[in-house]
C-alpha cells in the first residue's frame, strides 16, 4: 500500500461517512470494515454519557467536557464540534496517526460538518460519502424505533437532519439509503474504486 507524506508523517488514504442520524451510516461503515479493504475504524472523541452496551476506546473515547475543552485547546483535534451544549464530537489526531502507523487506510463514521472539515484538510486523499436517507419521515420512523430519544431530542435531531440534508451537493459521493443490500453494493464499489486510484 503506497503511504503518502504528509506534515512530515505517513499517510494512507481516509473514507469519510457522513449523514443524518438514523441515516445508516454506522450500518454501512460496519460492512465495509468486514470487507477485505485494509480498513480501519476512527474511534471518534465526545463528552456526552457512555449508553449502557458502549465500550471506551472502541465506540468513542469518552472524555468530560473540561477534557475536550483542554485538548481543544492543545489542538489535539483533527475537527470538532460543539452539537448541543457540553456535547462535544470530534477525531482527535493521534487516532489518525495510529491507524496509518499501522499501514492501514482510515475509516469515519462523523457528522455532517466534521466529515466536511477532515475533508477540507486532507483534499483528494479523502473520499467524502454522504448516505441520503429515502425521506425525511422514514429517518423520523427509522429514529423512533430505536427507542433511545425522548420525543424532544427526536424533534431536535430531525430539525438537524433537515439541516445537514443541505449540505449533501458538496459531498464527493451520495448513498441514497432505500434498500440496504444496494446501499452496501454500492458503497462497496465507490470505497474499493477510491482506495485502488
Amino acid at each position: 500500500m503506497v503511504l503518502y507524506q504528509h506534515r512530515g508523517e505517513n499517510m494512507g488514504k481516509m473514507v469519510i461517512f457522513s449523514a443524518p442520524s438514523g441515516a445508516g451510516k454506522t450500518t454501512l461503515v460496519k460492512y465495509l470494515l468486514k470487507q477485505d479493504l485494509n480498513l480501519e475504524f476512527s474511534v471518534s472523541a465526545c463528552s456526552r454519557p457512555k449508553r449502557k452496551d458502549e465500550v471506551d476506546g472502541k465506540d468513542y473515547y469518552f472524555l468530560t467536557p473540561e477534557e475536550f475543552r483542554e485538548k481543544i485547546k492543545n489542538n489535539e483535534f483533527v475537527e470538532w464540534e460543539e452539537v448541543y451544549e457540553d456535547n462535544f464530537y470530534g477525531t482527535l489526531k493521534s487516532e489518525i496517526e495510529r491507524i496509518w502507523k499501522n499501514g492501514r487506510n482510515v475509516i469515519f463514521d462523523v457528522d455532517v460538518i466534521g466529515g466536511l472539515n477532515i475533508k477540507k484538510q486532507y483534499q483528494d486523499k479523502a473520499l467524502l460519502v454522504f448516505v441520503m436517507p429515502p425521506s425525511i419521515e422514514e429517518l423520523e420512523r427509522r429514529l423512533k424505533g430505536r427507542s433511545t430519544e425522548s420525543s424532544v431530542s427526536l424533534k431536535k435531531r430531525v430539525e438537524k437532519a433537515r439541516h445537514e440534508i443541505g449540505f449533501a451537493s458538496r459531498f464527493d459521493k451520495i448513498i441514497v439509503n432505500d434498500s440496504l443490500e444496494r446501499a452496501k453494493n454500492t458503497s462497496y464499489k465507490i470505497v474499493s474504486q477510491f482506495l485502488k486510484n
